[in-house]
């Protein structure tokens, strides 16, 4: 199937210039129906292919991340430059587990107030499952899309070595995750996404005024109640930045300072794992994070103590070559802004262009390459 990516809802984009018209074939890839933006328009020339992974938000579908794809793409396919000589843009974007063509029980992606019992159960399991999804596509997508590429006289063969992801609200959140879980992924966007699962989930299970939620005690009861088990409290420690760096344990002031409860070398095998966890994980990887200020969904309060010590530890930490961009939009609430897009937009086009650099880099460092 092919069409033109043209306007779609899910983000604001009034004062913005109209989207460029860019290709988009649907294939099927690994049991999933991938949205695949740009092949149409890669120059004979491309030898090198960067993928913009896109996740979308709950309740949504793939879909509606049409127009930040074709914006994404359009701006790299109109910028000038060398790097442009032999390396192309595409934006891939597929069904959040249990929405769009995935949809098996639409109940489960409503909140508590919604009805719904299950809700943190729900969201981390669709959280978790989108990041093992897009895992299995990094491994064969340029099976997919360019078995044959170079049998043709005159055109380079095609490779995609190089990955980044753009993730919106739930996106945001399992962009967050993906960081974590995969070197091949180069760079992450979380918009209004948050580190933090458990205190996300614990806040709001204060303002649903759930009953295994107490003022007095907060999250250490509500960690391990029926609304938050145990198991799903190891599954968000493996799994959620915030866990594993930190599992239930509170987040340090700074990366230097001990918790209250430690004792010095425990504190200092601590500070010695964590920083062993960032260089192994998240080597020269970049960044941006665009939170509304006013966003009463998911609060930039939720993730600010993790994102507070994760940029005080990309200071301190600076072998490890970790790039943290921080962006707050006044009077924006839970919504992808105009002022989101465009800098995402500009953002993703930077990293692009710098692509070819953070790979030479992985290769000196001794990381695997793609």
């Amino acid at each position: 199937m092919s069409q033109t990516a043209a306007n779609s809802g899910g983000i604001s984009t009034d004062g913005l210039p109209l989207v460029p018209s860019i290709s988009l074939k649907t294939i099927p890839m690994a049991g999933l129906l991938v949205d695949v933006y740009g092949l149409d328009e890669l120059s004979a020339n491309v030898s090198r292919v960067s993928c913009l992974w896109l996740h979308h938000q709950r309740t949504r579908n793939k879909e509606h991340m049409r127009e930040i794809a074709a914006r994404c793409v359009g701006a790299w396919n109109e910028s000038t430059g060398s790097e442009k000589d032999s390396r192309g843009l595409i934006a891939l974007a597929y069904d959040q587990r249990n929405h769009g063509t995935r949809l098996v029980h639409d109940p489960a992606n409503g909140a508590w107030r919604e009805g719904n019992k299950t809700h943190a159960q729900d969201m981390l399991g669709g959280i978790v499952g989108m990041v093992g999804d897009q895992r299995v596509l990094l491994d064969v997508v340029e099976s997919y899309l360019f078995h044959d590429s170079g049998e043709e006289e005159g055109k380079q063969r095609k490779v995609i070595d190089h990955h980044l992801a753009l993730g919106v609200s739930l996106g945001g959140h399992s962009v967050w995750q993906l960081m974590f879980a995969d070197p091949r992924v180069r760079a992450g966007v979380a918009v209004i996404g948050c580190p933090d699962f458990m205190n996300l989930i614990t806040d709001r299970a204060r303002l649903s005024k759930l009953s295994t939620y107490s003022a007095d005690t907060g999250a250490a009861t509500f960690l391990g109640s029926k609304d938050f088990p145990p198991s799903l409290v190891a599954a968000a420690c493996k799994t959620d930045p915030k866990g594993i760096l930190f599992g239930t344990s509170p987040i340090p002031s700074s990366p230097a300072s001990a918790s209250p409860s430690s004792s010095p070398s425990s504190a200092d095998e601590d500070e010695r794992q964590r920083r062993q966890i960032l260089l192994e994980r998240l080597q020269g990887k970049q960044f941006l994070l665009c939170n509304g200020a006013e966003d009463k969904l998911v609060p930039p309060r939720c993730g600010e103590a993790f994102t507070r010590w994760f940029k005080e530890a990309v200071d301190k930490y600076k072998e490890a070559r970790i790039s943290v961009d921080e962006r707050t939009y006044a009077g924006v609430g839970h919504t992808f802004s105009v002022g989101m897009v465009k800098d995402a937009v500009e953002w993703v086009k930077e990293v692009v262009k710098s692509a070819d650099a953070d790979i030479t880099a992985q290769a000196r460092n001794g990381k695997s390459k793609i």
